[in-house]
């Protein structure tokens, strides 16, 4: 088909109900408003047929294929991600995050050799979360059932993240697993996701024992 260009228009009034759709489709997206949706389906619109059906696809594919570790709850397309099913992690050693945004957020800083555990989140009642909504259980069965020597946690440190912390602690205490928290280099209230490479990796090689407190 022939380019399609738009300069400027009123969203409200889209010539097409089908482009109508696609914008609105796109401004689900974080962060995106229907501006910007709009400026993306423009652009996909004058791309060749084959690389939007890709870009389709993919999605897709994603979407059908892509699933959860049953070790970590990390996104894999096998049933063990690539860091439970690696070599050369140290298993002894059990990251706690909140997200997979985390997750790499600290991979990014290659300091850190264990493994991970995702929690789905963090206490939070405002927003109707509570510890059974979390996984906690299957972290407690993997101290139980493995040989782990730490357990850090590299949760956030708001009100919520620091709730979560101390939930776990209480939960893992009676197996007398050391339990480590991230070094103060991250302010209090930070988010860990939006934390610089350099403070994170520092803040988890000078993590600290947690004692609840």
């Amino acid at each position: 088909m022939s380019p399609v260009i738009i300069y400027s228009m009123d969203i409200s009034q889209l010539p097409s109900r089908l482009l109508e759709n696609a914008v609105n489709e796109f401004s689900k997206l974080p962060g995106i408003g229907k501006k910007t949706a709009l400026r993306l389906v423009l652009h996909m619109l004058n791309q060749p047929t084959e690389d939007a059906l890709s870009f389709a696809n993919a999605l897709i594919q994603m979407k059908e294929e892509v699933k959860l570790c049953v070790k970590c709850n990390n996104i894999t397309e096998e049933e063990l991600c690539s860091i439970c099913s690696s070599n050369v992690r140290d298993e002894s050693l059990i990251c706690v995050v909140e997200s997979i945004k985390e997750l790499i957020a600290i991979e990014s800083t290659s300091q850190y050799k264990g493994l991970y555990h995702i929690l789905g989140g963090r206490i939070s009642p405002m927003d109707g979360i509570g510890p059974r909504d979390l996984n906690v259980d299957s972290l407690e069965d993997r101290v139980v059932n493995n040989v782990v020597a730490e357990v850090i946690l590299a949760l956030s440190t708001t009100m919520e993240g620091e709730t979560t912390s101390f939930y776990i602690f209480r939960r893992l205490e009676k197996h007398k697993v050391p339990l480590s928290t991230l070094a103060r280099g991250i302010s209090i209230g930070d988010e860990l996701e939006y934390t610089d490479e350099i403070t994170l990796g520092r803040s988890l090689l000078n993590r600290m024992p947690y004692h609840g407190k």
